[in-house]
């Protein structure tokens, strides 16, 4: 049974996905930041209505006549539209994400110069789309931001690059692979970027083991969880 007792005011509603406890969601008692009695509902927004209101409206609208006139239905590329705490964030399809970017940058009325990069999110209980990418886009025109958030599931961690749209996306993409694991189909040069090159598996997933892994640093080693100092 699902707990909620611990929604916010502006979850009520919102898709719920897992509730987590503890600092990071550690189970059989190897949590020992001292916050092992810590409770977080975990939830995606709720899908807004229209009138989503001001300027938010009009690009939706755009974009929607964009994906028409390329002979695509919106309802087959835009999941849901979200305008929690004043922001527009788009939820679309993984294969349409190159579609939306170009006319994000190249429609006259909505002129998105810049994206601002990608961060990558790992959800384990967010079935079949456990890894989220999610884009930001400026634009300095308009003077106004909008988010795209697609997904993918850990068994086909695949999700389009947009480097050949924006240049800038270059690292951000690497980093996202890195960290996270997420494969950026068409990247120039898809390396990693922080790790070591021979480092196996992707550290900032929510499944990567806590400690007890050699750290290429003076000799250092983290030792297991079980061995670390308690702090309860």
């Amino acid at each position: 049974m699902n707990d909620h007792s611990s929604l916010t005011p502006n979850q009520v509603g919102a898709e719920y996905v897992t509730t987590r406890r503890g600092m990071w969601g550690v189970k059989n008692g190897a949590d020992t930041t001292g916050f092992g009695g810590q409770q977080e509902v975990v939830t995606l927004a709720q899908p807004a209505h229209r009138p989503f209101g001001g300027w938010f409206d009009d690009v939706v609208d755009i974009l929607e006549e964009l994906l028409a006139a390329d002979g695509l239905r919106p309802d087959q590329v835009i999941e849901k539209v979200t305008t929690q705490y004043g922001e527009l964030v788009i939820f679309v399809k993984r294969e349409y994400l190159v579609n939306i970017a170009r006319y994000l940058r190249d429609d006259q009325d909505l002129r998105f110069e810049l994206c601002l990069g990608v961060s990558a999110v790992h959800y384990p209980e967010d079935e079949n789309r456990e890894l989220h990418g999610f884009y930001t886009f400026f634009s300095i025109t308009h003077n106004r931001c909008l988010s795209i958030e697609v997904t993918a599931p850990e068994n086909d961690p695949h999700i389009p690059s947009i480097v050949g749209i924006y240049p800038g996306n270059d690292w951000p993409e690497r980093e996202a692979w890195d960290l996270m694991g997420i494969i950026f189909d068409g990247h120039p040069g898809l390396t990693r970027s922080v790790m070591p090159d021979d480092w196996v598996g992707h550290p900032q997933r929510k499944d990567y083991p806590l400690g007890g892994i050699p750290v290429e640093y003076k000799g250092a080693v983290i030792p297991p969880p079980d061995t670390r100092r308690e702090y309860n």
